[in-house]
């Protein structure tokens, strides 16, 4: 029997997904079919609600990817209506402090690990298939909280301990806006790779998974050396505007020689 997302995570495994940012299931099957190890439907940053999210978890299913929900906050319902929807875990923005990380585990888990609700939802076949989800979700289901601000940063080592939490993710995007580190000098993107830096090497000496987002695959090999085993890169939408604006610039550029 194959290994489930969470155990593949625990393992250590490297795992490289992608952000699905459009609001339709079509496209979220296209990417499911492009051979990543997971995807991460971003319901904080782009229009996704709860229907939609459901709609595209069904799509990644067509392709039995393990698809991940980055909730648009840490309380209970949004935690538990992606769970209920079908999300192989939940990645949890703006956790600053051991008590957030708790109140996202807490929201994940079934008693008596944590609070989160039973109900006849589409993770369990609608009530169907109740009693084995309740047994079972606790051991799959992924729970990753963001390392994005100055302040989590500083209490990284206290977040990497709670119990039940199963990856630090590091967003360099809001974490060098809390820093300040947004003038593309090289002062600013070492202060960047020296708190990411830090945050890895507290995680690696508290043996926490550690999971990073990356514009590109270019330096993904120089992160997993130093200790990061999940990647989150860039998005579908982010792709196709970089693959459109390449297209459009070289087709201008070839018609400008007749």
């Amino acid at each position: 029997m194959s290994m489930n997302f969470r155990q593949r995570l625990l393992n250590g495994e490297s795992l490289v997904g992608t952000f699905c940012a459009i609001p339709h299931p079509a496209a979220t099957e296209m990417v499911a079919s492009a051979g990543f190890d997971f995807l991460c439907l971003d319901s904080e940053h782009a229009a996704i609600d709860r229907e939609t999210a459901e709609n595209m978890l069904r799509a990644a299913s067509v392709w039995s990817i393990p698809a991940l929900v980055r909730v648009a906050g840490n309380t209970p319902e949004l935690i538990g209506a992606a769970l209920d929807g079908g999300a192989a875990g939940v990645l949890v923005p703006r956790v600053n402090t051991a008590e957030e990380a708790r109140a996202a585990v807490d929201a994940s888990r079934y008693p008596p690990h944590g609070s989160r609700g039973a109900g006849p939802g589409r993770a369990s076949s609608y009530g169907g298939g109740l009693s084995g989800y309740l047994g079972s979700a606790n051991d799959d289901i992924v729970v990753a909280v963001q390392i994005e601000s100055v302040e989590a940063v500083q209490h990284v080592a206290e977040i990497a301990a709670v119990e039940g939490l199963d990856m630090l993710f590091i967003g360099p995007g809001d974490l060098s806006v809390s820093l300040g580190a947004t003038g593309g000098t090289e002062h600013d993107t070492k202060s960047l790779q020296d708190a990411i830096s830090s945050v890895v090497e507290i995680a690696k000496q508290l043996s926490q998974n550690i999971g990073l987002f990356r514009l590109s695959t270019d330096d993904v090999a120089h992160w997993a050396d130093l200790g990061v085993s999940l990647f989150i890169v860039s998005s579908e939408s982010m792709m196709m505007m970089a693959f459109m604006s390449d297209t459009a610039s070289k087709a201008q550029s070839n018609l400008k020689k007749y």
